[in-house]
């Protein structure tokens, strides 16, 4: 279950389960995303770089005992083991990212080793890459679409209000006609969302209708 990447937070909503009803509703993190498509010399999809900023009161119980030297700073080599997990568990779960050519499920690989933690104006930003098995060519962007989500709602994830979605093209590359398009929550689907209970089967597949669908609006 994707209660194991947060088993820092665990006791923490056992309490408040007592208190409040955040114990019997769903989701209990929150997470607010960037995304940076990365392209290849012709303009192809080579791999999407994600940015993830958690909210304050996750971030504030999972750095509790992280800085090991005392010296009042998080820095990214003692939030190693955090990232580590992080990436490890979301292994599961196909790292929340759901791509497609058309209809065709897009194969994402595993992430790089480059992922990190960052903490930063007292929240942490988990940054990694997941490359494409199979790069979208130039001309397919427009039929590349993609949806970030957890399938049981215990995480909330949605896209930045600023530059959410970005194409990043290496120096003397062929540039993208096509512009990323970050779709809305159907309407009335955060009432349904503040009405879900504790108990989701993650098989259910329920987050997918409370998914910002990710496209790209090409010329003709």
């Amino acid at each position: 279950m994707i209660q194991r990447w947060f088993s820092r937070l665990g006791l923490i909503l056992c309490a408040l389960a007592v208190q409040t009803e955040l114990g019997r509703a769903h989701p209990h993190v929150w997470v607010t995303m960037h995304t940076e498509l990365q392209l290849g010399q012709s303009g192809e999809v080579v791999a999407l770089r994600h940015k993830w900023t958690f909210d304050q009161f996750y971030t504030s119980y999972a750095v509790e005992g992280m800085d090991t030297n005392g010296d009042g700073v998080y820095s990214e080599e003692e939030l190693k083991p955090l990232a580590q997990t992080n990436v490890e568990a979301l292994k599961e779960f196909e790292y929340f990212t759901y791509a497609f050519v058309g209809k065709t499920k897009a194969v994402l690989k595993e992430p790089t080793t480059d992922y990190r933690l960052e903490y930063k104006d007292d929240l942490l930003t988990l940054y990694f890459t997941l490359p494409l098995e199979k790069p979208v060519p130039r001309d397919e962007l427009k039929d590349f679409n993609f949806s970030i989500y957890d399938p049981g709602m215990y995480v909330s994830l949605t896209f930045s209000k600023d530059d959410a979605v970005k194409l990043a093209a290496p120096a003397g590359a062929q540039p993208s006609p096509c512009t990323p398009h970050v779709g809305d929550r159907a309407v009335g689907q955060e009432k349904k969302l503040s009405q879900l209970g504790e108990n989701i089967d993650p098989a259910s597949n329920i987050g997918s209708q409370f998914a910002e669908r990710v496209s790209f609006r090409c010329p003709s």
